[in-house]
């Protein structure tokens, strides 16, 4: 069972999101909170698998909620997925930055929302090939400062891992990375998985971030 806390300061939209995921068999809303530090409360007491959080919420706010939790060693296993009215909201840079693993827009069709938890509570990340050079190439175009240091990271990689990392960061996904470097797709997702703990980040979504912000992917360089 998936279970969920919705974070929004809006109590119909939080009821609506409450409907959708209660019908699903294997998914429950465990609690619901209208700002960032009950989110925080609720996330610590209940441990979900998922947060929805708005980014936009009066007091504490959906960005230093979602910082707090992927600071907490005991949250590791949850995953935020922020609420954005659009779909390149410039507080998305940050909340991936932050801890996210990924970014839904508020008008997500019911489907693919259920998609999206499901794929987030199995470790995946919510960046989609597009999303990824969108979202993730302009904000690392941003944060050059840290590149150095990030570089420093990718040392641990063998050669395979950092190429996977590289195609990890182009958006690719494990079945993509297989086919390209023409091995199983369970090799591909042991590659991705070691490359994960040598660099200790949260999921794909922060493998894709330090990609960028080594420099072993740059914005552009890939367009299909």
């Amino acid at each position: 069972m998936i279970g969920v806390v919705l974070a929004d300061d809006q109590a119909l939209l939080r009821a609506g999101l409450r409907a959708l995921l209660d019908a699903e068999p294997d998914i429950t809303v465990l609690g619901e909170a209208s700002d960032g530090r009950e989110a925080l409360d609720l996330v610590r007491d209940l441990s979900p698998d998922v947060v929805l959080m708005d980014i936009r919420m009066p007091g504490t706010d959906g960005l230093e909620a979602t910082r707090l939790i992927a600071a907490e060693p005991a949250l590791a296993a949850t995953r935020v997925v922020v609420l954005t009215t659009f779909d390149l909201d410039e507080y998305v840079f940050e909340a991936i930055r932050a801890g996210a693993s990924g970014f839904l827009v508020k008008d997500t069709e019911p489907t693919e929302l259920l998609r999206a938890v499901r794929a987030v509570a199995a470790g995946d990340a919510l960046l989609s090939p597009r999303v990824t050079r969108r979202l993730i190439g302009e904000f690392a175009t941003r944060s050059r400062p840290s590149a150095g240091r990030a570089a420093e990271r990718l040392a641990p990689l063998t050669d395979r891992e950092r190429e996977v990392v590289a195609l990890v960061g182009e958006g690719l996904s494990n079945d993509e990375i297989a086919d390209r470097l023409v091995v199983s797709p369970a090799t591909a997702k042991t590659h991705v998985s070691r490359a994960m703990v040598k660099l200790q980040v949260r999921d794909r979504a922060h493998l894709v971030v330090l990609a960028y912000e080594s420099g072993l992917v740059r914005p552009g360089w890939s367009d299909g």
